[in-house]
């Protein structure tokens, strides 16, 4: 096996901007900076790392200033967090004030089971009422 439960995984994917990535992902849903770039290094990406405290998973934007990649969400692109109780009104307020927009969701699945909020870049956060087990 490849893959176990103490396996450590990255999801990147394009920004255009890693501060209102930051503003959503660390205050409007309580991720943690793991690392961020510091200083422009030339041939390199810009990068944000965020992940719950803790965690093995960690969520990365970046940025390529000298190769932009325009960020391409589709409706099926989800960052799904499952709560395991309906989002409280808090909960949905604070990626909204963080830059987030409200959209509905593809499926019915993800409204009747949830709140979908677009970052700021189009990729969708779901705060999903029910329980992840398999």
């Amino acid at each position: 096996m490849i893959i176990d439960a103490q396996t450590h995984v990255r999801v990147a994917r394009p920004s255009r901007d890693l501060a209102a990535a930051e503003r959503f992902y660390v205050d409007g849903l309580g991720l943690e900076v793991r690392w961020r770039s510091t200083e422009r290094v030339p041939g390199r990406h810009d990068l944000l790392t965020v992940g719950p405290r803790g965690g093995g998973r960690h969520f990365e934007p970046a940025f390529d200033p000298e190769h932009p990649v325009e960020p391409t969400p589709t409706v099926e692109d989800l960052f799904v967090v499952h709560l395991g109780a309906p989002a409280e009104e808090e909960q949905v307020e604070r990626p909204l004030a963080a830059g987030g927009t409200r959209v509905p969701s593809h499926h019915p699945y993800g409204d009747e089971y949830g709140v979908t909020v677009a970052d700021p870049d189009g990729y969708r956060l779901v705060l999903c009422s029910r329980s992840w087990s398999i």
